[in-house]
Parts: C-alpha cells; sequence; structure tokens
C-alpha cells in the first residue's frame, strides 16, 4: 500500500475515521488511508476475498450507516483536478471538496453543479444526485458526469462510461452506495463566472406570511432561478451580523446567471409586505456562492432528514411553522428548497436519480448538542407524518445521523429504479460487499 492502513488501538487510526460528522463514527476492524486508485483497488479485494464489508469515506459529512467490524477506504488523499478549459471538463479525485474544484475552474470563467457548501465532498454529493445552487437551470449534478472510475466488489479498477458499460454507468449516478468505491469523476462544467444571488432575512413572526408568499411565488417562478426558504435561530454571537443576532429569523436564498433579469425576479419580495430586517443580495462571483447559505464551516455533530413533496398547500406551510419553527420540541433549522425545472427532466443519459416529479424538498437538521437523540427524532417524525400526504420518497443526500442500513428502504427509491438497482446489485455486487449505508439488496 502507498498509503496507510491502521486497526484499533494504532496510532492514527482514530485520525482516519474523523470527519464533518463529529456525532457518528465509523469503527471498522481496518481503516485504509489510500492514496491512490491502486490503494482502493487492493483493500476492496483483500477485504472481498475475507468476507468483510466495504465503506468509504471523504470528508465524512453524510455518516449514517456505521460500518462496525468492516473495512473503511478513507478517500481524502485522492485530491488531484485536472481541468480541460476548452473541452469544459474537469477530472476530479475522490476526496476533492467543492471549492477546490471552484477554485480552479473560475480563472477560466467556468463553475461546476455545486452545492450550497463549499466544504462538501464532490463524489459523494455527485452519486447520490447532488441539489445544486442552480439546479432548476442545470438540472442534478449528476446529470452532467461524464465517466466514473470506480472498484467494483470483484477488485476491478474501471473506467465507466455510456458506452463502455452503459448499465453500471446509470446505476453509479444516483446510486451512490451500492457498486463499489469510486476513486475518480469527470464532469463536464458550465460556462458560469457570476451569478445574481443571495437573500433577504425577516423575524420568524412573519413566517406565516412570509412561506405563503414563498409558495405563491415559486409556483410562478421561471427555471432560470433556484430558490430556498429556511428558518433559523442565531445565537447572540458577534460572528453574525447584528441585525440577526439572537433572532429567530426567516430566510429567503435565491441565484440565477441571468444578472439583468435577477433584480425583477426578487422585486416581489420588496413589495409583499413584511419587513426586510436584513440582505444580503447582488452579483456574486462563483468563488463567493457560499455566502448565500452562509452555512457553518466546522465540524458538529447533527441529525437530520429531509422528504421530497408533490406540492406546497397551507398544510404543509403549517407543519413546517408550528413543527420546526420558534415553538419546536427541539431547536430545528429547516431548509424547502424549490424543484422543477431542469431537475424533472431526463437528461440526455438517463441515471438512477429518483423522484424527479417532485416539486420541493423540505429538510430538517437540530444539532445533536442541543437535545437528546430520540427527542430530536420523535420531533423530525412528527413533522414527516404531519406533511406524509404530499410525500413522494426521500433524497440520499441529506439523511443524516445513524439509521439501519433498511431505514427508508421503501423511500430512497421509486419501484422501478429500486428494482433496477436492485438487479444491477446482483450482477456487480452478488456478495453483498458494499452493505454499510443506505443499500438496496442485491
Amino acid at each position: 500500500m502507498t498509503g496507510i492502513v491502521r486497526t484499533p488501538g494504532e496510532e492514527g487510526y482514530e485520525e482516519e475515521l474523523t470527519g464533518f460528522q463529529t456525532g457518528y463514527h465509523h469503527r471498522p476492524a481496518v481503516v485504509v488511508g489510500a492514496a491512490t486508485a491502486e490503494d482502493v483497488r487492493r483493500a476492496v479485494a483483500w477485504a472481498a476475498e475475507r468476507g468483510l464489508a466495504v465503506t468509504a469515506q471523504s470528508t465524512g459529512h453524510g455518516v449514517t450507516v456505521l460500518d462496525r467490524g468492516g473495512l473503511v477506504v478513507s478517500t481524502r488523499r485522492l485530491d488531484a483536478i485536472t481541468v480541460d478549459a476548452e473541452a469544459r471538463t474537469a477530472r476530479i479525485e475522490a476526496g476533492v471538496r467543492w471549492e477546490q474544484v471552484v477554485e480552479r475552474t473560475a480563472p477560466h470563467g467556468l463553475a461546476p453543479l455545486s452545492g450550497s457548501a463549499g466544504h462538501v465532498g464532490v463524489v459523494g454529493y455527485t452519486l447520490a444526485g447532488g441539489l445544486g445552487l442552480l439546479a432548476r437551470e442545470f438540472g442534478y449534478a449528476a446529470d452532467l458526469v461524464r465517466a466514473v472510475d470506480v472498484v467494483t466488489a470483484d477488485g476491478r479498477l474501471r473506467h465507466v462510461t455510456a458506452d463502455s458499460d452503459p448499465d453500471l454507468f446509470w446505476a453509479l449516478r444516483g446510486g451512490r452506495d451500492h457498486f463499489g468505491v469510486v476513486t475518480a469523476l469527470e464532469i463536464s462544467l458550465l460556462p458560469v463566472a457570476t451569478v445574481y444571488g443571495g437573500g433577504m432575512y425577516f423575524d420568524a413572526g412573519q413566517a406565516e406570511r412570509v412561506l405563503a408568499h414563498f409558495a405563491a411565488w415559486t409556483a410562478t417562478a421561471p427555471e432560470s432561478v433556484t430558490a430556498s426558504v429556511g428558518m433559523i435561530e442565531y445565537p447572540p454571537i458577534p460572528v453574525f451580523p447584528e441585525p440577526l443576532r439572537g433572532r429567530h429569523v426567516v430566510h429567503v436564498r435565491f441565484a440565477t446567471t441571468d444578472l439583468a433579469a435577477g433584480p425583477g425576479l426578487v422585486r416581489p419580495w420588496r413589495e409583499f409586505g413584511a419587513e426586510i430586517i436584513h440582505e444580503h443580495l447582488g452579483e456574486l462571483a462563483y468563488p463567493e456562492v457560499g455566502s448565500i447559505y452562509a452555512e457553518p464551516t466546522f465540524a458538529h455533530a447533527y441529525d437530520g432528514n429531509a422528504v421530497l413533496l408533490s406540492g406546497l398547500p397551507p398544510e404543509v406551510l403549517d407543519a413546517v411553522r408550528t413543527l420546526a419553527g420558534p415553538g419546536a420540541a427541539v431547536p430545528c433549522i429547516v431548509d424547502l428548497r424549490h424543484l422543477g425545472g431542469a431537475l424533472a427532466r431526463e437528461p440526455e443519459v438517463a441515471n438512477a436519480v429518483p423522484w424527479r416529479e417532485a416539486a420541493y424538498i423540505l429538510r430538517v437538521l437540530s444539532g445533536s448538542d442541543d437535545a437528546p437523540a430520540d427527542a430530536i427524532r420523535a420531533a423530525h417524525a412528527a413533522l414527516d407524518e404531519a406533511v406524509a400526504p404530499w410525500t413522494l420518497g426521500r433524497s440520499l443526500n441529506f439523511v443524516y445521523g445513524e439509521r439501519a442500513a433498511d431505514a427508508y428502504a421503501e423511500e430512497l427509491f421509486d419501484a422501478g429504479t429500486r428494482g433496477r438497482l436492485a438487479k444491477l446489485r446482483g450482477v456487480y455486487d452478488p456478495g453483498n460487499v458494499f452493505r454499510p449505508g443506505l443499500t438496496v439488496s442485491p
């Protein structure tokens, strides 16, 4: 091995398993800090021969099903990025974060379909679909994948494209945990250097009016704009803008590449009557888009979930406001994102991203230090139950915290996608080597 190998009790074992999620950690029999794709291939082959489960970890944001007694491949040392500006493509290894890609592509006037937080790893985000800041205009990040380098359960390192292996290429883009350890992706880049974006903040006392306006405004919004609304309580500390300190607020966010139309698109938010207590809105160079959501960049413990909704009737808005707002049983961060547009259309080369008919995604997140785990799960479950009549399924991108491997087995994929994934797992992973994770059984 070029990289490192550690077992429990050895120096470096705990450090290798540490990630952005501090509340849950894998406890494998062996952790491999891979430095090359060949390290990954050797590790998977070694584990498969011994009947050990295999899990991959890059940044550790989306830890769910914990590996206990198997083998974890840490890919964070695989950090090479190659940009072909003329072809508008990038080859990105498995340990790379989106902020690193943006740094390399921005000088060429190009951008990836990255998400709201630049510190998230590229591969896990993309293989689960990848819901980005410009998603309604350009689709899922998985839709722009051109090739995947992956080590499958037979210990082979494969370069997978739509031509070389169409079934596996379909499955990897959206199927995430199921088919191997990905060592690199090749993606298409967008000719985007600047966006019009940012957000407006309202006091949570105006939540009913703001949420109702969000539902009405998004019903006719063009697909050139991707918007969301969130609710969060800010602690009274100087790191936050003075108008937000110690307040529970409603935060409406926008992003569009149509710089000329941007101010007009958000004008209805200035005119509908609620007082704006703080604003951060204007033209942003693409490396600055992380300021739109301004999410925390420090590692911490959290638990969360998400449901994909068919619509946004008043009953859903009432449930969000009463069950996850200022009076919630436990502190909650809410994020309600508008879908549709390009997200609703199959890409030129189809993939396994499910539930494209969803109109919105509702996310709820709670810090694990803010309340006991059972209280957090109960509060999130109450919101799930209230919106169940409009729920289509769940998103692999936004399930956080320890779960059983079969959790949400009927919800993460529609029946047709789930059935095809199960058959392909029988072909590429008949021994169920990649069983940790929210998986579909072969």
